[in-house]
């Protein structure tokens, strides 16, 4: 939905793709470090819309103070990843769709593996999402095939993507994402 509601952004990862991948062949695993704008990509989508607004709930196991607040022991706590990726005080512009943002940190990188308390959409710590480098690889290949492979484009009669989103125990779009391909890409 993001690609198709900022084209730039969609021609610059489709650039990048062709330079790295080629026209001749399908994007495979082993491409995947060898594409950092796919990368920041998919690091944007994570901070803007995280499957989980609300991630698994934990317990204090002993009583602390968090920036002022005293949190008792056997508190149940909600990590709210919907609000920090898109708190003022955390992100520049945070309701622009900013790929970039995650490539000009070079001294520290963010990363999506709870080591960066601004980006966690699969949690941190014991309580981590397991499946969190499956579905990496998952994302990263099959975004990557999406783009490199098939011409994008909106229905006819449409004229923009609505992005409003609903949530509940996951996030999703409020309205169907409807698109079409007009032709394959790859010249096999």
């Amino acid at each position: 939905s993001e690609l198709l509601a900022n084209p730039h952004v969609l021609a610059k990862l489709r650039a990048e793709l062709d330079r790295v991948v080629g026209i001749d062949r399908w994007v495979e695993h082993s491409d995947i470090p060898h594409l950092p704008y796919l990368q920041a990509v998919v690091k944007e989508t994570f901070r803007k819309h995280p499957a989980l607004p609300l991630l698994v709930p934990r317990m204090s196991s002993q009583a602390t103070h968090v920036g002022g607040y005293l949190i008792p022991k056997g508190a149940r706590l909600f990590v709210n990843a919907w609000a920090i990726g898109h708190d003022l005080e955390v992100w520049k512009d945070p309701e622009v769709f900013l790929p970039e943002r995650f490539l000009q940190q070079e001294a520290d990188p963010v990363d999506v593996k709870g080591h960066h308390f601004k980006l966690l959409p699969f949690g941190a710590g014991k309580r981590m999402c397991p499946g969190m480098n499956l579905e990496m690889a998952i994302v990263h290949l099959t975004l990557a095939t999406l783009v490199h492979s098939l011409e994008w484009d909106l229905t006819p009669g449409q004229k923009s993507i609505d992005m409003s989103d609903k949530m509940a125990l996951v996030y999703h779009h409020v309205h169907a994402l409807l698109v079409r391909t007009s032709k394959a890409r790859l010249q096999k």
